[in-house]
This record gives structure tokens, C-alpha cells and sequence, in this order.
């Protein structure tokens, strides 16, 4: 089965090609859920571990601390003692992500997927990038929203996900090193995009 791996720009196509890709594959797209797992295992609410998803928010630990501990949805429960640090968020991001490569494999969308599961055999690791100006056309026209409203968010989005990778694993997340496939994500159409996943995965061994 194995797992395909997707990091992505903003306006590169990762949340479009990610469950296309999936569904091409017959794996499971892993998204929320991950963050559900996560917010389980730690005592928290799925809100605030969606907060914490791919940023570096120190603050959150403290409520965390305060909570105590709360089932994990996948069995035991996590009790918590003394203030957790901010690895305590990144520890079971990663303990889920291994779940899923040991599992029954799937296409997972961020979450420094590359730098967690690299050199695994049966994991193909995806970036999907691509010139800002042309990330933020591409961002106009797949979501009709004005282009300043959007060059802001593009710009929030690629700082904090970049903050994420460099915090927690000191490595560029756009460095081509960490990746099998790059692929510029504005300059094909998104199904040739899928098609060359699909293609790369298969070759891997991925996939039903």
C-alpha cells in the first residue's frame, strides 16, 4: 500500500491533488483526522490542535497543562503531567504519521511528511511549488477571491509552514533533497499534476 507524501505552497494545487491522488491510488486522504488524533492523545480540543497544525504556537502547551489528560480515540488515554512543551504536539504528529506508513498507507498533505517518513521504501515524498506570482494567479482563478485578500494569506501561509519545518526538523522544506517528485504545480493542469503522482507512486509500489 505504502503513502505518498505531499508538500505543498500555497496555490500549488496540494489540497486538489492530494485526495484526487488518493482516490487514483485507492489509499486514504489523512487530513483532518490527523489533527483529531493528535488533539486525542493530548487532551485537547481538535480546535486547538488544528491551530497548532503546521505552526509553532508555544502558548498552546500551557492550556494543554491545564487540562489533563483525555481518551485517545484510537485506545489508552494520555495522561498529562507537569506542562508538555511544544514537542509533545510535534511526538504524536509524528507517532500518527508512522501509524499510517505501518498501517494501511495513504496520501498525507503537509505535517513535514518528507522529514518524518524519509527513507522508507514504500513512501514516495511529493513538493509541489512554484513562482509566488504565479502560485497567487492560479490562487485567483481556482478560488475567485481577490488577489490582495489572497497575496496575504499565500504569504501568512508559506511563512508559518516554513516556520514549522525549519522549527521542529532545521530543514528547508523546499529543498528538492527531501523530495522523489517536484513538480511546479501552476504550470500544469492539475490532473497531469495527479497523472505524474499517480505514475511515481505506482512505480513505488504504492498503492492498490
Amino acid at each position: 500500500m505504502g503513502v505518498v507524501t505531499i508538500s505543498a505552497s500555497y496555490g500549488a494545487g496540494g489540497p486538489e491533488v492530494g485526495p484526487a491522488v488518493a482516490e487514483r491510488l485507492g489509499l486514504v486522504f489523512h487530513d483532518r483526522a490527523i489533527p483529531a488524533r493528535v488533539a486525542g492523545r493530548l487532551g485537547v480540543s481538535q480546535d486547538d490542535a488544528e491551530a497548532n497544525d503546521e505552526r509553532v504556537v508555544r502558548g498552546l502547551w500551557r492550556l494543554v497543562a491545564s487540562l489533563g489528560a483525555m481518551p485517545d480515540p484510537v485506545g489508552g488515554v494520555v495522561p498529562l503531567t507537569g506542562e508538555p512543551d511544544e514537542r509533545a504536539y510535534r511526538e504524536q504528529t509524528e507517532r500518527v504519521l508512522h501509524e499510517i506508513a505501518d498501517g494501511d498507507g495513504g496520501v498525507v498533505l503537509g505535517r513535514a511528511g518528507a522529514m518524518v517518513l524519509r527513507g522508507r521504501p514504500d513512501v514516495l515524498h511529493v513538493r509541489l511549488d512554484g513562482p509566488p506570482e504565479e502560485r497567487l494567479r492560479t490562487a485567483v482563478e481556482r478560488y475567485g477571491r481577490p488577489a490582495e485578500e489572497l497575496r496575504r494569506e499565500m504569504q501568512g501561509n508559506d511563512r508559518t509552514r516554513e516556520a514549522y519545518v525549519r522549527h521542529y526538523y532545521r530543514s528547508d522544506p523546499a529543498a528538492v533533497r527531501h523530495y522523489h517528485l517536484v513538480v511546479d504545480g501552476t504550470a500544469l493542469p492539475l490532473a497531469t499534476v495527479v497523472d505524474l503522482v499517480v505514475t511515481a507512486a505506482r512505480a513505488r509500489g504504492i498503492g492498490h
